[in-house]
This record gives C-alpha cells, sequence and structure tokens, in this order.
C-alpha cells in the first residue's frame, strides 16, 4: 500500500498537522487582520506574497472578502448589520456556523465594495487567487496525498476545519460571548484566555476591540500574543514594519487638577477608564445590591454592570423599569449609574472647546470626590493622575 514519500512516526503526523495549521493562523492574524484588515504593520512583498499563497493554499479565503467582512463586523458590532455577532444571532449559531456566515457575506457586493478597498489587486489576486479560490485547497488535498498517503487526506481535513472552527467559530463566537474584560469597549468582545497562542493571539479579542488599529493584541504583563512576537522577529530581520499600537497610560501621581493633558489621556484610554471604574466600584455595588435583596430586588452585579454599560435608552421596556425602581431605591447605585454617563459624554461632546472639556472634567472630579463614596474618591483622584 502506498505510504507516501514522507513516513514518520503517528506523533510525526500530529506534528505536521499542528505545524501546517499553525503556519495558516499566523497567516490569518498577521496577514489577513492585522496587516490588511486593519493596516496595523506593513510586510515584506516576500513574506505577504508567501502569506497570500499559503492562505489560497490551505483555506481558499480572498483576502478582499475576509478584509471587507472583518471591517463591517467592526463598524457594526452588535447590531443587525454584524455579519456574525453572537448577540444578535446568537452563540450556537456562530460558534457551529461561523464559516457559512461568512461564505454568505462574501457574497454581499455593497459589503466588498464599501469595505474591502486597498486589498491586494494585482494580476495573480484577479486571475488565480480570487477566480480560482478553490483550486488552492485542492492542490494542498494532492500535496498531502504524496507526501504522507492516505493520512494526508486527514492532515488536510484537520488544516480546512482549522480556521472555520477556531476563527470563525470560537473568535466570532465565544471572543464576543465568554471571558474576560480589559476594557469595556462598546461591544460586547471578550479575552478568552490570556495566553494567545493556539489561534495566533486572537484569542485576546477584547483588547483588539478596544485599539483596534494596534498590531500588538496582549496588554497586561501576564497576556502573551504569539503573533507580536512573530511580527517582532520579522521587524528585527526587516521584513516588517508595526505602523501602530495601543497607547500606554501614563499616570502623574504629582497632578492634583485636570488639565488638558488629561483630558486627553482619558478620551484615549477611554475604554481602560470605564473598565477601571466598574473594577474600583465593583465591591460598593456588591454591597449595595446585596442591602436591596432585603428589599424584594432581585438582580445581581453583573446585571447591573450591564445596564451601566449599555445605558437606559438600549434596555427593554422591564429591564428599564427594573433599572429605575433600582435607581429610586438608592442614592448609592444612582449615584454611579449617573457618574458614569456623564464622565462618557466627555468624548461624546466633539463640539466643546479643550478648556470646555478640561472644566466638565474637574467639575466631574469635585462632585465624585464630594459624593460619599469612597471608592468613588479614590477613582477620582487617580484619574486626576492620567497623562498623554
Amino acid at each position: 500500500m502506498y505510504n507516501g514519500l514522507i513516513d514518520i512516526p503517528w506523533w510525526g503526523y500530529v506534528v505536521v498537522a499542528l505545524a501546517l495549521t499553525h503556519i495558516t493562523i499566523a497567516g490569518v492574524t498577521i496577514f489577513l487582520h492585522r496587516c490588511q484588515a486593519h493596516r496595523a504593520l506593513d510586510l515584506h512583498p516576500i513574506v505577504s506574497h508567501f502569506f497570500r499563497f499559503w492562505l489560497w493554499l490551505t483555506t481558499g479565503m480572498v483576502t478582499k472578502e475576509w478584509a471587507a467582512i472583518h471591517r463591517k463586523h467592526h463598524a457594526a458590532c452588535e447590531t443587525v448589520n454584524d455579519p456574525h455577532s453572537p448577540q444578535i444571532l446568537g452563540i450556537n449559531k456562530v460558534l457551529l456556523e461561523g464559516s457559512e456566515l461568512y461564505r454568505k457575506e462574501s457574497k454581499n457586493a455593497e459589503t466588498l465594495e464599501k469595505y474591502g478597498r486597498g486589498t491586494p489587486d494585482d494580476w495573480i489576486e484577479r486571475h488565480l487567487y480570487t477566480r480560482h479560490s478553490a483550486l488552492g485547497v485542492t492542490i494542498m488535498a494532492v500535496i498531502n496525498l504524496v507526501l504522507f498517503g492516505p493520512i494526508g487526506i486527514t492532515i488536510w481535513a484537520v488544516q480546512m476545519l482549522w480556521i472555520p472552527i477556531f476563527a470563525a467559530g470560537v473568535i466570532n463566537g465565544i471572543g464576543h460571548y465568554w471571558g474576560y474584560r480589559n476594557f469595556s469597549a462598546d461591544d460586547a468582545s471578550t479575552n478568552i484566555v490570556p495566553w494567545g497562542i493556539l489561534i495566533g493571539g486572537e484569542e485576546l479579542h477584547n483588547n483588539h476591540h478596544a485599539y483596534a488599529t494596534s498590531a500588538k493584541l496582549s496588554s497586561k504583563w501576564y497576556e502573551f500574543d504569539i503573533g507580536w512576537f512573530y511580527i517582532r522577529s520579522m521587524e528585527i530581520l526587516g521584513l516588517a514594519q508595526v505602523k501602530r499600537v495601543a497607547p500606554q497610560l501614563k499616570l502623574n501621581l504629582a497632578k492634583t487638577s485636570c488639565d488638558a493633558d488629561t483630558v486627553q489621556a482619558v478620551i484615549t484610554h477611554r475604554y481602560e477608564v470605564m473598565a477601571k471604574y466598574v473594577k474600583l466600584l465593583k465591591t460598593t455595588m456588591g454591597e449595595e445590591i446585596q442591602r436591596l435583596h432585603h428589599q424584594g430586588l432581585k438582580f445581581d452585579v453583573k446585571t447591573f454592570r450591564r445596564w451601566l454599560h449599555l445605558g437606559e435608552a438600549e434596555l427593554k421596556a422591564p429591564e428599564q423599569a427594573e433599572l429605575k425602581h433600582a435607581l429610586n431605591s438608592s442614592k448609592v447605585l444612582a449615584t454611579i449609574y449617573a457618574m458614569r454617563h456623564e464622565l462618557a459624554t466627555l468624548w461624546e461632546r466633539s463640539t466643546l472647546t479643550q478648556e470646555q472639556l478640561t472644566k466638565q472634567l474637574e467639575d466631574w472630579c469635585h462632585r465624585a470626590e464630594a459624593s460619599g463614596i469612597e471608592a468613588l474618591r479614590q477613582f477620582s483622584q487617580r484619574l486626576r493622575c492620567y497623562a498623554a
């Protein structure tokens, strides 16, 4: 029986499958996602074309289609126009049928026209990669069969399933449904785990949505983004040039009042500001909600945090009534709720001058520190120390 040109132990086939799929994941996160969709880095033409060729062989995905669908996802995140939001379509739909959702949106000419600009449009893209997108995966199947024999088809099947399951399903599904959040981004994005290895760093999805144009997806010291490791390695070799990374927050502990620099830093780091707000006030909210339980109000801290994030106008009528009852029953919760949404107006009022924004922030801090809520006072004092 023909066993292929390469005969290796059983575990060798496992290593080969993992290595091949990992190259594909690297191509998706570095080339399609960070380079093409978000322009966070530039790649050397040799590297760029290698990834195009490899993704043609292993996925059949078209660069323009992938970039356009992803850009639309950011532009319409968690709305009915989002191509793959589990908050709208349900977690099972996105997790199990993510690739079908991708194929459906790829046929939307309006999406490709509006969001697909700036992607490769050379001769080989038009006449081979796009026109014959299915040919590459067929060639890959033949190569695997020749090299490894019948087991090569199993390796090929793993290659074909890897992106639909882990990228289209896990990232688009679980990455907007379950996990932890470093930033209160205006969507449901989450970090699945702090170690971005299996899916090339894409596991750090909340970090990405907070700073979409950053070439680096890790944010905290304990987070690891293997895609960023590859990018930095290529940059050292002159094969890549990073254009943007997420700004780093600085604290000037000597500051006791707000100035234009404070305003700029707060606006730049607004998602981190809101995340810190909820984190510092979590205990206070929990204690107050526990007290309200004795008065018949039945909601938890997680629910109130959701109300904080969405705002009253975005809640359904029953939740609006429950929120109103809670705020009328507790001065502490009413203050926390009102101060949170007042702070958000700082980056929503684009018509105000720098002086007006500074005065607004200083006034907010004065009222926060005079609220009688210790956690709110501590948050305000820290906010004054923000520096761009």
